[in-house]
């Protein structure tokens, strides 16, 4: 057995970046290892094998917590829209979002069907989002189709909401 930061590095060797991110986020989820204190342990271990891979994806400035491939997805269709890095897993109004710009009062949630699919999980959705309305937030929700498949429809549509709210 061995530490999660150990374990990081050894799949740092093997893994392609995408992966290599996931597998940092859920270590984070999962409370084996923060960021900052993997970044530390990366200098402490420079020139071993898989650190210039972390590095580069700690490094890369894109880098943003995150609990999902679908989330993950979304980020640079969100950059691409010309949108800053957004705060993720924050609570806004009582709520965890996936992605929230308080400086355009924008939050956005993607809705993959694992978390989406009940009554009871939509009739949650509906609350989050009246919450956020209700405080005077723009709220969108695209579902993994869109984000995966049709990625310049919702590029445009943060496009158009952040015209809006900068007006």
């Amino acid at each position: 057995m061995t530490a999660p930061i150990l374990t990081l590095i050894d799949l740092a060797a093997r893994l392609p970046e995408r992966r290599l991110e996931a597998a940092i986020n859920e270590a984070d989820r999962l409370d084996l290892v923060t960021p900052m204190e993997l970044r530390e342990e990366l200098e402490a271990r420079r020139g071993q094998r898989g650190v210039g891979a972390i590095k580069a994806v700690l490094d890369c400035g894109g880098f943003v917590l995150t609990e999902s491939d679908l989330e993950r997805r979304f980020l640079p269709v969100a950059a691409r829209a010309g949108l800053p890095t957004p705060q993720t897993q924050q609570v806004v109004n009582g709520f965890r979002v996936d992605f929230f710009w308080p400086e355009l009062g924008l939050v956005v949630e993607t809705d993959g069907l694992r978390y989406h699919r009940t009554a009871e999980q939509q009739a949650r959705d509906r609350l989050r989002d009246q919450a956020h309305t209700a405080a005077g937030l723009t709220q969108l929700r695209f579902t993994h189709w869109q984000v995966r498949y049709d990625p310049g429809h919702v590029e445009r549509t943060l496009r158009a909401v952040t015209r809006l709210r900068a007006a």
